[in-house]
């Protein structure tokens, strides 16, 4: 069942938490971890799971500390679904999810695409209005249903992607 909850000032602390443990266990090898997702979002509705993206020289290196990072507390999930990536998903005692943690190899189209579609969303605040009422609306739908949930943002997503993929590029 999909849970939305307002904006809480807190998502920040606690990407920032999470970000300083995954650094201590990927070390060297991250070049940089960034907060995405509608936590990382002022003013947007999210379901509260801390996205964390990070930026890695190998994804081998990365697979090597899969015991620490399951000591972390987080699954291990491969590349689930998407090729070149590794994702690893935590939860807490109750079974709930808590962070995701995507990690792509520096330079990738993947890392570009996650942060122009954050950044747009904090530049243009009626995209992220609009965004929220479609969540809102959709975690309404089948009573919740994670999977109605996800297919139902599709569209929206796909099409305020493109539009902030070339803002973002425009202004590098």
């Amino acid at each position: 069942m999909v849970e939305l909850t307002d904006y809480q000032t807190v998502w920040a602390d606690q990407f920032q938490d999470e970000a300083a443990r995954i650094s201590q266990v990927l070390g060297p090898n991250l070049v940089a971890i960034h907060h995405i997702g509608s936590t990382a979002v002022p003013g947007l509705v999210a379901k509260p799971i801390i996205d964390l993206m990070g930026e890695v020289n190998s994804l081998e290196a990365c697979d090597a500390m899969n015991r620490e990072m399951q000591f972390l507390g987080y699954e291990v999930m491969d590349a689930y679904g998407i090729p070149s990536r590794r994702y690893y998903r935590k939860f807490n005692s109750e079974r709930r999810r808590t962070h995701h943690l995507h990690l792509f190899l520096s330079g990738s189209d993947h890392l570009t695409r996650h942060l122009a579609f954050r950044d747009y969303l904090i530049a243009h605040p009626e995209a992220a209005v609009e965004y929220g009422n479609l969540k809102r609306k959709l975690s309404r739908i089948d009573g919740g249903d994670w999977d109605s949930y996800v297919s139902g943002k599709d569209r929206f997503v796909q099409q305020t992607e493109r539009l902030a993929l070339d803002w973002y590029v425009g202004r590098r």
